[in-house]
């Protein structure tokens, strides 16, 4: 059994996810409205959860700890399920297959690039209000 089937494996019900993630159980659901967990089911409709869920609901909560809302956690698990993305660098379209060869700086540049094009063209930019404070000229 290889380690993505496992970490896939619905085990856990939701007063063991509770504990662990330090969630109430009304707060799982929401999240599970929000199609950002599919907990599987039982044959008595309870919710099983794997370990990718228990991750991605932790995941969750250091971004609601962080100010992000729930459009912004939306864009976040959004952006982690394409494959690959295509996005500027030095005005150029490049391809990213494997995000985490960027380095810090390459991640900040990118950032600020687009926080810089929405700013010029009046968009608004779901990360530009938390982003554009590490960016100051």
């Amino acid at each position: 059994m290889n380690d993505q089937v496992r970490r896939s494996s619905p085990l856990f019900p939701i007063s063991i996810v509770m504990n662990l993630t330090q969630l109430t159980a009304r707060q799982i659901r929401y999240y599970e409205e929000h199609s950002l967990i599919t907990p599987a089911r039982t044959d008595g409709n309870r919710r099983m959860f794997s370990f990718n869920d228990i991750d991605c609901l932790l995941e969750i909560k250091e971004l609601i700890d962080q100010g992000v809302n729930m459009a912004g956690i939306k864009q976040v698990f959004g952006l982690k399920n394409q494959s690959d993305e295509i996005i500027l660098k030095d005005n150029k379209p490049i391809e990213i297959s494997n995000k985490k060869d960027l380095s810090e700086e390459e991640l900040r540049k990118l950032l600020k690039q687009e926080v810089i094009q929405k700013r010029q063209h009046n968009q608004v930019n779901l990360r530009q209000g938390d982003m554009w404070r590490f960016f100051k000229n």
